[in-house]
């Protein structure tokens, strides 16, 4: 039978990707920043307190003050073509679309603030995307972060009549392609500084104490990847001494430990002249390894007595990273794609 001429042209049977990361303000000014806290400290995923208890906390003192601190830390790291997670992040989307040619299309979005979750399922689905591979890029799960992805993809496609069919990338903590990636790259880094390091820190985001014992998988898997990546890096560097951390506390309460401000400075008073510090949980630079490490780290270990210091890079859209990338997509999309 033909199609009516008054029919609507439908396009359909194609392939999307949409890369995910966790967001970022829209500008380094404190009403920006507050409403992308608004966003992200609302989700119950983030802040598992009962609202009744944490609303006034939040709309108090935490949105009055907080916001104009973050701003100024946002703009030390703030770059020409705006904010450092989401120009990685984009650069990361159009790395993958040339690796993968026509076969799929990519496009990028943010747990919280723009370019949204559903606003870029439905771009995908204009564009004939009727079968999409979600990646949240999160090497580890947690449910502050990969499980609050899924709900607001689960939300988005609560609003849709013809909804695609969706496939997830697992967490990937522990996959070869990821432990050789940032063994590739540390190597590099490491080799092109101009110390060599007595200590490598390994910075993971850090979660309050309670989730862990509440089920929450996170901790164990940020332990695997230290430990996988600590014995591939052995083989170049057997002297090099590997410690991991936990950072970005907030609040009063007992957090995922030993906290990294705690170790840098320990570290430093112990005698450590030369170290590095890497954070395999990021899969691009951002606030927290840009200006949390980077600089407030730098700061805390030469101030404790410290020598040389070096805050190593994200995978990024560098090669190793997109080899990797590439890899971990084109095995969800088997079946999919040619």
């Amino acid at each position: 039978m033909e199609r009516p001429s008054d029919h609507p042209q439908v396009s359909q049977g194609k392939l999307g990707v949409l890369l995910v990361n966790l967001g970022t303000p829209d500008a380094p000014t404190p009403s920006a920043v507050r409403r992308y806290l608004a966003e992200f400290l609302s989700d119950p995923r983030v802040v598992e307190i009962p609202r009744l208890v944490w609303w006034p906390i939040l709309h108090g003192a935490i949105l009055t003050t907080r916001p104009r601190k973050s701003a100024h830390a946002y703009a030390q790291v703030w770059t020409e073509e705006g904010s450092p997670l989401a120009v990685f992040t984009k650069a990361q989307a159009t790395g993958l679309q040339a690796r993968l040619g026509d076969g799929a299309t990519v496009r990028w979005a943010m747990r919280y603030g723009s370019p949204a979750i559903a606003e870029e399922l439905k771009q995908l689905m204009g564009a004939g995307c009727d079968r999409i591979l979600f990646a949240p890029l999160y090497p580890q799960y947690s449910g502050a972060t990969t499980a609050s992805a899924m709900d607001a993809l689960g939300e988005a496609l609560k609003a849709m009549r013809w909804q695609p069919a969706v496939r997830a990338l697992p967490s990937y903590y522990d996959d070869p392609q990821h432990i050789e990636a940032l063994r590739v790259d540390l190597s590099r880094q490491i080799a092109a500084l101009t110390f060599e390091p007595e200590v490598l820190v390994l910075s993971f985001h850090g979660m309050p104490e309670r989730t862990l014992h509440l089920g929450d998988p996170y901790h164990c898997q940020c332990r695997k990847t230290a430990r996988l990546l600590a014995e591939a890096l052995a083989r170049d560097f057997p002297y090099l001494r590997i410690e991991t951390s936990f950072q970005s506390r907030f609040g009063r309460a007992k957090w995922l430990g030993p906290y990294t401000e705690a170790v840098l400075i320990e570290e430093a008073r112990k005698g450590t002249r030369r170290l590095a510090v890497a954070a395999p949980g990021f899969a691009a630079d951002c606030l927290e390894t840009l200006e949390e490490l980077a600089i407030r780290g730098r700061e805390q270990f030469l101030g404790a007595g410290g020598g040389e210091f070096a805050a190593l890079a994200c995978l990024n859209a560098g090669e190793a990273g997109m080899a990797m990338l590439e890899a971990l997509v084109r095995r969800e999309l088997a079946g999919w794609l040619p």
